[in-house]
């Protein structure tokens, strides 16, 4: 089932995960780095995202490399822009 996107980021450490993602890919360590958090933590957070479509994972060797993923934030900008449109 995938996760919903406002349910997703409703959780100040995934949009805490997010906000570093967005300045460049990082690792599940990479990320852990700072967060009050472990590392299975943060790998459960990074799953929600990932099932909501808004990060992507490619592995490189033995490591996953996290990303945003641009377009799995189209359905937020959609619902938000409404509120501006008129």
């Amino acid at each position: 089932m995938k996760t919903d996107p406002f349910e997703a980021i409703a959780d100040p450490n995934r949009r805490h995960l997010l906000e570093e993602l967005r300045r460049g890919a990082k690792t599940v360590g990479e990320l852990a780095t700072g967060l009050p958090i472990s590392r299975p933590a943060v790998s459960q957070h990074l799953r929600v995202l990932l099932d909501a479509g808004l990060v992507h994972a490619r592995a490189e060797g033995t490591r996953r490399i996290y990303s945003v993923q641009d377009n799995g934030f189209m359905p937020l900008n959609l619902w938000l822009d409404q509120f501006w449109a008129e």
